[in-house]
């Protein structure tokens, strides 16, 4: 048999009320996001974070399943009842183990679309953001290869993501 729509929404109510109790610093549950990315768009912020010599700030991404691999600017989604200033801070915690300082305006709104189903449509939003002077990227124990790996670069590597082809320009310093 079955279920209504309305006892379908309720239980998965349910559901997202326990993982959040247990897991309040979380997103959605995965299974949940991921049909949530297939029917509305998601949206995220993006730190462009460069240093005085105009250098970018850019992390490893291991997204076979979505993008493949290669290079990103650091971001994240943003949760429900979230400030773009609250994502900031946790994407620079969690990706670059500091606290960070933007400029409030952000440099860059776009849209992307892609071809597959499942985290598929971003509005994307960059942020400048500012790290203390010689800030250097820990890495504990990761290889320039490894998912979550940060690195400098003076311009847009080869390998960058297509999806973050939209910021080439940022990257290079041309904007």
């Amino acid at each position: 048999m079955f279920l209504s729509v309305k006892k379908a929404l309720d239980f998965l109510e349910k559901k997202i009320k326990t993982y959040r109790i247990s897991n309040p610093n979380m997103g959605l549950p995965e299974e949940i996001f991921f049909f949530a990315s297939r029917h509305t768009p998601i949206v995220n912020v993006d730190l462009l974070v460069q240093d005085s010599d105009g250098r970018t700030l850019l992390s490893w991404r291991d997204n076979y399943e979505w993008e493949g691999t290669g290079w990103h600017i650091p971001g994240g989604v943003v949760r429900h009842k979230e400030s773009f200033e609250d994502r900031i801070q946790q994407v620079a915690m969690s990706e670059l183990g500091t606290e960070v300082t933007f400029d409030e305006e952000p440099i860059a709104i776009e849209e992307i679309i892609q071809e597959h189903e499942t985290r598929s449509h971003f509005i994307s939003v960059l942020f400048r953001c500012y790290v203390d002077d010689g800030y250097v990227p820990a890495n504990k124990g990761l290889a320039d290869n490894d998912a979550g790996f940060l690195s400098w670069h003076d311009q847009a590597p080869t390998a960058l993501l297509r999806c973050q082809e939209i910021y080439r320009e940022h990257i290079n310093g041309q904007t």
